[in-house]
């Protein structure tokens, strides 16, 4: 729609080409017209192709082959895309991500008593998961909807995409440490269990427990100090 046009995801791809050390395909160009017929613009960017396939789905129900130098990529592109700035607002399920936004979130599904203030917000992909990243190459896309929000949200996003795979969201955390040791990577933890423990929830789901699990310890260490 066009009142969406300055908003999410309508130039996601070509601002995240200015982003310094960041590995993803090269922007090469757009096309944009207006819809003849209905209030709405239609866009499609151009870039490279990508240097392998998709690590996998967004949720993984097995562990992938990854090697070391895999990692490093991505521990220094998300270490790279949070140190920069920028004035756009990340959408995570395209809703853009406030203050208010986080603490509802999160006491919707955990009312206990702590402080749900995010004191740090950098530059995040914020769609951060299996499907938007290749392998053997490491290249993060589908930049529609990143922006500012709280630190470790790609971190603990990456985390609720691996909790099938023990193994691999133990991976996530050791290799993301830094995140979920502060502060605001606790709350983003609790915002992505939030989401698998909500309303919404499938009684199959496979993260189910290790969610609750995490969300418990999560909210004693918040609780502590």
């Amino acid at each position: 729609m066009l009142d969406k046009i300055t908003d999410q995801g309508w130039n996601g791809t070509e601002c995240a080409a200015r982003l310094e050390g960041v590995v993803q395909p090269a922007w090469l160009g757009c096309v944009v017209w207006r819809d003849t017929s209905e209030p709405v613009m239609w866009r499609a960017d151009e870039t490279e192709l990508l240097p392998g396939a998709p690590v996998g789905t967004a949720v993984l129900s097995e562990a992938p082959e990854l090697p070391g130098e895999w990692w490093e990529a991505l521990n220094a592109s998300l270490n790279a895309l949070a140190a920069q700035s920028t004035t756009r607002v990340a959408t995570p399920d395209t809703v853009p991500v406030t203050q208010a936004l986080v603490t509802e979130s999160i006491r919707s599904v955990f009312p206990d008593d702590f402080d749900t203030t995010v004191k740090r917000w950098v530059p995040a992909h914020a769609d951060l998961n299996w499907a938007n990243m290749t392998s053997p190459a490491f290249s993060l896309f589908d930049w529609e909807d990143w922006g500012n929000a709280p630190l470790g949200l790609d971190s603990a996003s990456l985390w609720a995409s691996s909790l099938a795979v023990p193994a691999l969201a133990e991976r996530v955390r050791h290799e993301r440490r830094s995140d979920f040791e502060s502060r605001d990577g606790k709350l983003m933890t609790l915002f992505v269990c939030s989401k698998i423990l909500g309303p919404y929830v499938h009684p199959e789901d496979p993260r189910l427990e290790p969610a609750r699990r995490m969300a418990k310890q999560v909210i004693e260490e918040l609780q502590a100090g």
